[in-house]
């Protein structure tokens, strides 16, 4: 009798969840395993370099790599999960609902920024938090020139300084320059509520930070909480207005909305509360992963955090344990004890730091070069080569 486990999303998560399902079902010779994704399209979207240039083409091709490890794609929305009856329905490339039954269900949608919790901001923001929208800033940022001269159109407002807005706005002053020339008078300014540049981050690396922007000419507003966005720019809380043709959200992301359908413990950004094995409490038949899954790295209590750094090692592990859960093979707990950051900072260069301490140890060119080197080729999906894939889907295989 076929065994199904049914994967939700082919992001970093749900891409490597499924590797790894394979690999141990192969290892097993177990074919009576069957493994789906389901997902909107057959591709892993770049989402960690969406405020680069050039976006369109930050994506990879899933499907022959699929096909090379026995892996069965559809081509759908997760719409409602039936944890009762095993079932998740989704809505396919004709519009219908479709339902698709579950022995074990992997829930690795990802996260979402949640555009109504400024007025204004969802008619009148751009982000980048998906393909779609991160092209349409693209495009929106080079055709500025097309715009009459205005302090409006020469200044950018980004809303949040966590790591995206950081990056997004480091890496502005260079682009605006490339389109509006190196005469006219940009301004790129970072609305933050706290009351310190990179104040999540460690002394040593908001130095870092602060450094980057000074140089770049990037404007903090510390303290500061924007109330609204229209067409004409911003009004922060205390009343002052930031004229801005282009103002950039960045903050306010949450976990996939589908986590709710779930009865469990979630935490502020909806994250399923998972075990060591990443099985969703009280659900035997269903396991988190990715940014949908509030799961502990290490014996000290630090926890996965919304990045590609965590969603692929995520994804081997409980790619690894569903598969065992189907097996009777025993399961691995998910420890991830190596942590890194590394902070893209435009023309500045970048900064790398160690541990969850973030010792700062590169800046500049060499750790640009780190950078360019886990956007580039450290996170894309391995080649569509069986053996490959297996030996790079494998939890217990080194990432960073």
């Amino acid at each position: 009798m076929q065994q199904k486990i049914l994967i939700l999303g082919a992001g970093f998560a749900g891409m490597w969840a499924a590797l790894s399902a394979a690999r141990l079902a192969a290892m097993h010779d177990r074919e009576d395993i069957e493994i789906t994704v389901l997902a909107p399209q057959p591709e892993l979207r770049v989402r960690p370099r969406f405020y680069e240039t050039e976006v369109a083409s930050l994506v990879a091709p899933l499907q022959p790599l699929f096909d090379v490890t026995g892996v069965t794609f559809v081509k759908g929305e997760a719409q409602r999960i039936d944890s009762v009856n095993q079932c998740v329905w989704y809505r396919d490339e004709q519009g219908s609902s479709t339902p698709r039954q579950y022995d074990r269900l992997v829930l690795a949608t990802g996260s979402n920024l949640k555009r109504d919790l400024i007025k204004g901001a969802a008619k009148h923001a751009f982000d980048l938090d998906q393909l779609e929208s991160a092209l349409r800033l693209e495009q929106h940022i080079a055709a500025l020139a097309q715009q009459p001269e205005s302090e409006a159109r020469n200044t950018v407002v980004v809303c949040g300084g966590g790591f995206t807005g950081i990056e997004m706005a480091t890496e502005l002053p260079g682009r605006l320059r490339a389109v509006l020339g190196d005469k006219a008078a940009t301004r790129v300014i970072v609305v933050e509520r706290g009351d310190k540049i990179g104040g999540r981050y460690s002394s040593e690396l908001r130095d870092v930070i602060a450094t980057a922007s000074e140089e770049l000419d990037v404007e903090w507003r510390l303290n500061a909480e924007v109330h609204e966005v229209d067409a004409g720019g911003i009004v922060l809380a205390d009343g002052e207005r930031i004229a801005s043709s282009t103002v950039i959200l960045t903050a306010g992301v949450q976990a996939s909305p589908l986590t709710e359908q779930i009865s469990a413990p979630r935490d502020k950004q909806g994250r399923l509360h998972v075990d060591a094995f990443l099985r969703v409490e009280g659900q035997p038949a269903i396991f988190a992963t990715g940014d949908v899954a509030r799961a502990e790295t290490d014996d000290l209590g630090n926890l996965a955090l919304m990045t590609c750094q965590h969603a692929i090692m995520l994804g081997r592990f409980v790619g690894y344990n569903v598969a065992a859960s189907l097996l009777d093979v025993a399961p691995l707990p998910y420890r991830q004890v190596n942590y890194v950051t590394c902070l893209d900072l435009g023309n500045w260069g970048a900064v790398f730091t160690e541990g969850w301490e973030q010792k700062v140890t590169k800046v500049r060119e060499e750790a640009k070069k780190i950078k360019l080197s886990i956007t580039q080729e450290l996170i894309y999906p391995p080649v569509a080569d069986r053996k490959i894939a297996f030996e790079t889907a494998d939890p217990l295989a080194p990432f960073v």
